[in-house]
């Protein structure tokens, strides 16, 4: 079994509405193995991306503990959160979020920049080769198609090596097909390079990809499935990453 690398206890999530106080997520526990991929499923408002953002620091739970990567996230100021996040995440948005003024390249060196590390453009290459790029290096978002878009931001989301991959919704964007060609360079990223992979997706097919996923309604979990090694109907076959859209 994997030691964990993250860990959920007594997490809960509240918000002030007009009607009075508004439970987002209730109560729970999780724990996540290094290495691991976890879809989270569940219908729009299921509390989804508000769990994700809690495992990412970017707001903070009512109740209860997050152990990331051996930090205790809920005791973490501004500053030492976002070392953390340097260090040990990587973020995949819906929408992108590139840099409409950097090229390909750019956008892919500027984290390891910011960190001062040497090598950034070299890096970056290497990235973008690795999920079918290398000729696109030197176009802009606008001049790529929204699969290209998403690959450019999966290579950001790797060029300091994190642990953890977080993805809120990386197919949101996208048609089926592509979709699966992202979900796929995912979870091919993870076998390759071990990084523990918790994606976020309202689409049970997609999910059923990853080998263990969780499903969330009403900020409920009401499952916690994992698949059997070599289950074909869950198996996945990856093509080159030069043949994605």
């Amino acid at each position: 079994m994997s030691p964990t690398i993250i860990s959920l206890r007594g997490v809960s999530k509240t918000v002030p509405s007009a009607e009075g106080s508004l439970t987002i997520l209730h109560p729970l526990d999780l724990d996540i193995g290094a290495g691991d991929i976890l879809a989270v499923v569940g219908p729009s408002g299921s509390g989804k991306s508000t769990l994700l953002g809690l495992v990412a620091g970017l707001d903070a739970p009512t109740t209860g503990t997050i152990i990331v990567n051996g930090s205790d996230v809920t005791a973490l100021g501004e500053d030492a959160l976002a070392r953390l996040r340097s260090a040990s995440l990587g973020f995949v948005f819906q929408s992108f979020h590139l840099i409409p003024s950097l090229t390909a390249l750019e956008n892919v060196a500027l984290p390891i920049e910011i960190t001062g590390r040497r090598g950034a453009m070299t890096r970056a290459r290497e990235l973008l080769d690795q999920v079918g790029l290398g000729s696109r290096r030197t176009h802009y978002p606008s001049q790529l198609s929204g699969g290209e878009q998403q690959r450019v931001a999966i290579a950001r989301a790797f060029a300091n090596d994190p642990p953890i991959l977080l993805a809120d919704e990386p197919t949101g964007n996208l048609d089926t097909a592509t979709g699966h060609q992202i979900i796929e360079l995912l979870l091919r990223l993870n076998e390759s390079r071990g990084t523990t992979l918790v994606l976020v997706t309202h689409d049970r097919e997609l999910a059923a990809l990853a080998p263990r996923r969780i499903a969330l309604e009403g900020g409920h979990v009401v499952e916690d499935a994992s698949r059997s090694a070599g289950d074909p109907s869950l198996d996945v076959a990856f093509a080159p990453a030069g043949d994605r859209s």
